[in-house]
């Protein structure tokens, strides 16, 4: 009877424990996180996309999280969890913010990164709250109070004076060189041979990276991937005679062009949700929040 009660003591205990436990935050997947299913599919994208021109252009970050409850927290306290793990805005200039909605708490908060606290003051965020976002919450428009809320802070934010953006490119996103991949392994081993042949191994894979360099930034526009593919051309031209010339089937190590495992894929799909990140922006606490 004693181990009875011992068991339900601790099974109260754990449930007790478990039922006040802070809301994990969640994963950033996006600029845009619903955790609650209140925005369609074509909600999200639209707005993403113009968080994500936002960010190329003026080089801020704005992220939107919409969860079901931050209980036992505060929205305020859960606000500057999501703050500190999410890192939102680049790092040293900290121009990020973020707009969480509790939706089943009626609750919502704009939490504002240190450098753009002289822009998206406590006063201008609250009336972005008052004024933009709660009217259409309160006649059940959650994503046009949400889209109208992101876009009144993007405009605010760009009367901020802040660094302009850096060029440099997200290499996780291999969208825009996956499908130059083939011309890069048929020229390291074609065009690659004749110039080896022709300058020696060195010089001719040296060569043979920079003709494919030229190629991708041509086709791409953008340096660093042409950077990437040059290194690609480079390496694969240099070690091709390394592996048997055999298109037959081999026993060593003979390149398979249907081999996917341990490669990059051509055909894997990226979005905002797998090349967007934080860019290491800090939070102090300023904003505004509200109800409705």
């Amino acid at each position: 009877m004693r181990a009875v009660k011992a068991i339900l003591l601790v099974l109260l205990l754990g449930w007790a424990f478990a039922a006040s436990a802070d809301v994990a935050v969640p994963q950033l997947t996006g600029r845009v996180v619903d955790r609650t299913g209140t925005l369609s599919s074509s909600d999200v994208a639209a707005l993403s996309q113009k968080l994500g021109d936002f960010e190329k252009r003026k080089g801020s970050q704005i992220a939107v999280l919409i969860v079901p409850t931050t209980d036992p927290e505060t929205i305020e306290q859960f606000s500057i969890r999501v703050a500190e793990a999410w890192k939102i805005g680049r790092k040293k200039v900290d121009d990020g913010a973020i707009l969480v909605v509790a939706k089943n708490d009626r609750h919502l908060r704009i939490e504002v990164g240190y450098g753009l606290e002289g822009a998206l003051t406590d006063v201008t965020s609250r009336r972005i709250i008052d004024e933009v976002i709660t009217p259409k919450f309160r006649e059940g428009d959650f994503a046009g109070g949400i889209s109208a809320g992101a876009e009144r802070m993007m405009r605010v934010v760009d009367g901020e004076p802040l660094p302009a953006p850096s060029r440099s490119v997200n290499f996780a996103n291999l969208d825009d060189i996956g499908p130059l991949l083939p011309v890069a392994l048929f020229a390291s081993l074609i065009v690659g041979g004749f110039l080896r042949t022709l300058l020696g191994r060195l010089l001719g894979s040296v060569a043979t990276g920079s003709v494919i360099g030229l190629l991708a930034l041509l086709i791409l526009g953008s340096g660093a991937l042409a950077l990437l593919a040059g290194i690609i051309g480079f390496v694969l031209s240099f070690i091709a005679d390394l592996f048997p010339a055999s298109t037959g089937t081999s026993r060593g190590g003979s390149w398979s062009s249907g081999s996917s495992s341990g490669g990059w894929s051509s055909g894997s799909s990226s979005s905002d949700s797998g090349s967007f990140s934080g860019g290491g922006g800090s939070f102090g606490g300023g904003g505004a929040s509200g109800s409705w």
